[in-house]
């Protein structure tokens, strides 16, 4: 899949798997957890415990990025939390507007965990002439036809896409056109686009699917 199976680069040119990158937000997100308990320091062992990743694995992901560990101390995790935090981009603001301001949509928009993690949603988008002008937790709902205005406007970083799978591949293609580098999809359709166009593909419904699989799985 173009733009989605490529592997990341690092700095010094390194390639890193698909596999590692998705691997990282969870990294940060348990980081976080042990900061909030006042934990100064843990081990690869203590980690993976509570992490059900092995140890192996989590020195292995962490040495992509220079390994931050140190023998016989572990990892110090408020600086490990921080430099997490800069290798998934999170040390900035990430500019995002929301294409489909329906339920789905507003409930991105009132999720107050992206601005927590330096993701600030600065306009949602929309057809319904019943949703243009109303405002989710302060940010304006605008007519659809005002998207390359405000681009030009504004610096977006991210484009979500919460629309149905009819008219999800055709705005795809009006955002990349005006000048979106990155789309958070959440339509029930793959989208493709050329390796320079970041596209992650979100199918809240295979997940469930996946999960009434396991339900029935272990009761056969």
């Amino acid at each position: 899949m173009p733009g989605n199976k490529a592997v990341v680069k690092t700095g010094n040119e390194k390639s890193i798997s698909p596999a590692v990158i998705k691997r990282l937000p969870r990294y940060y997100r348990y980081l976080g957890d042990l900061l909030k308990n006042d934990v100064v320091r843990i081990s690869s062992k203590e980690l993976s415990q509570r992490m059900n990743v092995t140890a192996s694995q989590i020195r292995q992901d962490l040495n992509n990025f220079g390994g931050f560990g140190q023998q016989g101390y572990g990892y110090n995790v408020e600086y490990l939390y921080n430099e997490m935090g800069k290798i998934l981009g999170l040390d900035r603001t990430n500019n995002i507007i929301i294409v489909g301001a329906g339920n789905l949509g507003q409930a991105l928009a009132n999720n107050q965990d992206f601005d927590s993690n330096g993701f600030k949603i600065i306009g949602l988008f929309d057809v319904n002439p019943r949703l243009i002008g109303m405002t989710v937790r302060g940010v304006e709902v605008y007519d659809i036809d005002m998207l390359e205005t405000f681009l030009k406007e504004h610096e977006v970083m991210i484009a979500a896409l919460t629309l149905p799978k009819s008219k999800a591949v055709k705005v795809a293609e009006q955002l990349v056109d005006l000048g979106i580098k990155a789309l958070w999809n959440f339509a029930p359709v793959d989208l493709h686009f050329s390796e320079d166009i970041l596209v992650e593909n979100v199918h809240l419904a295979e997940s469930i699917m996946t999960l009434s699989y396991r339900i029935h799985s272990q009761n056969q």
